[in-house]
């Protein structure tokens, strides 16, 4: 049965007349009356009956009324989601990020979203290894990344978004930790380092291990966690200092205090599929634009 028709049945029930229906529609009355036999003809019942001056439904009239303002109303909602979504106002979305992301500029867009997009279901990943962020993208459980070092495929576009500095996470004891101005380099070999293991997050192992390479110093691995909880409760503990983010001192550990790593910066890419053309994603990326974007990398 064609929507329209069930259009015209409730029509003729709240206007109580073919006439007022006909108005209503913009069809004659003619027109309407045929199209009303007919559906009864197909269904093999009245659907309405004079009553006084006007019509009222039969019982298998008010069955039917009731049933098409349903569908009608779900017919609609079907068509504004489709249109919402044509305008990357509805759907789904999936972003993994890394744990650094959170703490700075991300969980500010992200807030931002849920209350430009209430219609979105936005689905958040966190992740600490970047290769399986890049690879999640491409294969589809993704729709973006925010991570530090994605895979270099074709593929994916990549854009430079959010440069920050690196800090030491020091124990509050140590005296490394009241001294003024950012920290040289060659204070990696004054303590011992707090890493992540490098099955975890091998980026971050690594760029640790280059950046002592780098100040010319030995590093001693005092310990190793593998969630930023437990590396500051590490280092609070004493165990040594770990290089992360400038953005996790809006975690507040007690015990640790940070200063600057001279010299160096981490950046936060965005990557996406090159050839997706979601809305949703235009718009995410519009809304991440606005909070002082990089310039695109090559």
């Amino acid at each position: 049965m064609e929507l329209r028709l069930l259009g015209y049945v409730v029509a003729i029930a709240e206007e109580g007349s073919i006439s007022g229906a006909a108005r209503r529609l913009h069809l004659t009355q003619p027109t309407l009356s045929r199209q009303l036999r007919e559906l009864e003809r197909r269904l093999g019942t009245a659907l309405f009956e004079r009553e006084g001056r006007g019509l009222v439904p039969t019982p298998a009239g008010e069955a039917l009324v009731s049933r098409a303002g349903r569908v009608l109303a779900e017919a609609q909602a079907a068509l504004e989601e489709v249109r919402l979504a044509g305008e990357g106002l509805a759907g789904r979305f999936t972003v993994t990020f890394a744990g650094s992301g959170i703490n700075g500029p991300l969980g500010g867009v992200l807030g931002r979203l849920r209350r430009e997009m209430p219609r979105v279901e936005l689905r958040l990943v966190e992740s600490f290894n970047d290769a399986e962020m890049s690879d999640g993208v491409l294969d589809g459980r993704f729709d973006i990344a925010v991570q530090r070092l994605p895979s270099r495929d074709g593929r994916l576009a990549v854009r430079a978004w959010w440069r920050e500095p690196l800090s030491l996470f020091l124990p509050e004891a140590h005296p490394l930790a009241h001294q003024p101005g950012p920290a040289p380099l060659t204070a990696l070999g004054q303590v011992p380092l707090v890493v992540w293991p490098r099955e975890v997050s091998p980026h971050s192992h690594d760029e640790i291990l280059a950046l002592c390479d780098q100040a010319g110093v030995a590093p001693r691995i005092g310990a190793e966690g593998r969630s930023v909880q437990t590396v500051l409760a590490l280092v609070a503990a004493g165990f040594g200092a770990a290089v992360m983010s400038d953005s996790h001192r809006a975690l507040r550990r007690v015990g640790v205090r940070a200063r600057p790593l001279e010299g160096t910066s981490t950046t936060l890419h965005l990557v996406w599929r090159a050839a997706d053309r979601n809305p949703l994603l235009k718009r995410f990326r519009a809304v991440l634009g606005a909070v002082e974007p990089e310039e695109a990398s090559p």
